[in-house]
């Protein structure tokens, strides 16, 4: 191996497009109808708010990352300001939840080839898509930035595309589907129920879906290694990505749920399918179906990107197998590339054999493991500034806004999403199952972290 370093070779438009193929496919095909089906209309709220946490968020992971841009990012930043028991935590559950979201996004793939090639075998596309991604990564970064680039490309100009053509027949009065269908316009908002259908705690069930659906954007973080002048180039992707997203979402949804009652949202085939056939565009199954495709790979790109980066950055901190660390002569990290395709495969087995209730469980932990990192994140600020004097929180280039208070709302509402999960039984497992991980950790970090080097388990 010739490299030593990762190579900062990451341009702004590569890492805005990065995070956004990342959080909006997943999130925006499939976790939207969820969100809806739980709020119904007043899940704009939802985004609303949740948007605004994330953003507070990112702002600290942005504060951290332009001070000290290092690989591993986050997990790094855990280890320095609050312990390296936390770091382990925080780092290990991160790559473990972008494995499950990746065999989440490679499942899917299968279905949506077996619309054009039904006689197929699945795991035919499955195993393809893996070797393809899992290639990918092992070329140049700067490769691999193009490549998710023009994916996510494709997507955010057919979110643009849909947002117009639900436009033109919001406001110019064409009808979606048959002409029996239900009557569009905003009133759609609020005549089927109201805006909160099922009441205040149908919204506040929804955030549990809504912040699932923005995980990806904390992506950026993982960047700093390979970005090209940080400084710089981090502050324009946090700046503009949570922004984007929200604007997509919400406009989305908005225009969705005006021309199609959000009660019927899912219900009948896909409600993007509508609004292009209500364009008149015949293959408007097919459009689609090039999207979610394009959307899927973009997200199995990035999170094998991220895995692989923070494990790289365990591994330099000796929070993972020094394997990890293991650069090619392209300045990959090809060793967590070959273990999460490993896994992805392995993966593809297990939901083949297994019920369906194991990956549910397995994304109650996505769920949890997300919404940890973040809580890392804000906690990790707020700890470095506590350790900062005067002159050196003067010097920051790129502080979080409303300090203090805005980190310590983000915190308050990331502990409100833990106690949502608890009241709501529908997600409760995931409280179980990632108290559960969390203490598996703590068990390995004390026997292959504490007890081999004889330091203390919450020592710096």
């Amino acid at each position: 191996m010739t490299s030593t370093n990762l190579r900062r070779h990451l341009s702004a438009r590569h890492i805005r497009f990065m995070a956004l193929g990342s959080a909006i496919g997943t999130g925006l095909f499939y976790g939207s109808a969820s969100a809806i089906k739980l709020a119904g209309p007043s899940v704009l709220l939802a985004y609303l708010i949740g948007g605004a946490a994330i953003y507070l968020m990112m702002r600290a992971l942005g504060e951290m990352a332009v001070n000290n841009p290092v690989s591993g990012s986050f997990g790094h930043y855990a280890s320095q300001y609050l312990g390296r028991y936390w770091g382990f935590l925080t780092g290990w559950s991160y790559a473990f939840s972008m494995l499950v979201v990746c065999l989440a996004d490679i499942t899917a793939f299968g279905v949506y080839m077996g619309f054009w090639f039904p006689e197929t075998p699945k795991w035919i596309w499955v195993l393809g898509i893996v070797l393809l991604i899992g290639a990918l990564n092992l070329c140049s970064v700067k490769v691999f930035g193009e490549m998710e680039f023009w994916l996510s490309l494709l997507m955010v100009v057919a979110i643009v595309a849909m947002i117009a053509g639900g436009a033109w027949i919001l406001f110019f009065g064409m009808q979606p589907g048959d002409p029996g269908a239900a009557t569009i316009g905003f009133s759609n908002l609020w005549a089927n129920g109201g805006f909160f259908p099922n009441g205040i705690s149908g919204m506040l069930a929804s955030l549990t879906v809504v912040m699932f659906a923005f995980g990806g954007v904390e992506m950026i973080g993982i960047t700093a290694g390979e970005a090209r002048e940080p400084k710089k180039v981090l502050p324009q992707a946090i700046n503009s990505v949570p922004i984007r997203i929200l604007l997509f979402y919400v406009l989305t949804l908005l225009i969705l749920m005006s021309i199609y009652p959000w009660n019927k949202v899912g219900s009948e085939g896909s409600p993007f399918v509508q609004i292009f056939s209500g364009l008149g565009i015949e293959s408007a199954a097919s459009i689609l179906n090039i999207v979610v495709i394009s959307a899927a790979v973009s997200a199995i790109n990035s999170d094998i990107f991220s895995a692989g980066r923070m494990m790289y950055g365990m591994a330099e901190a000796g929070q993972a197998p020094v394997g990890f660390a293991t650069l090619s002569r392209f300045g990959v990290p090809w060793m967590t590339v070959a273990v999460m395709s490993a896994g992805l495969i392995l993966g593809i087995v297990l939901n083949y054999l297994m019920p369906d209730g194991l990956f549910i469980v397995l994304a109650s932990i996505v769920t949890f493991s997300i919404v940890w990192v973040w809580l890392m994140i804000l906690l990790s600020q707020i700890a470095m500034r506590r350790k900062m004097g005067p002159a050196e929180v003067k010097a920051l280039e790129y502080p979080v806004p409303l300090w203090p208070a805005g980190p310590i709302c983000a915190v308050i509402f990331m502990l409100f999403i833990y106690g949502a999960l608890s009241w709501f039984p529908e997600s409760r497992t995931a409280l179980y199952v990632g108290g559960a991980w969390l203490a598996l950790l703590s068990v390995a970090y004390w026997l292959w972290i504490v007890k081999p080097s004889g330091e203390k388990a919450f020592d710096n």
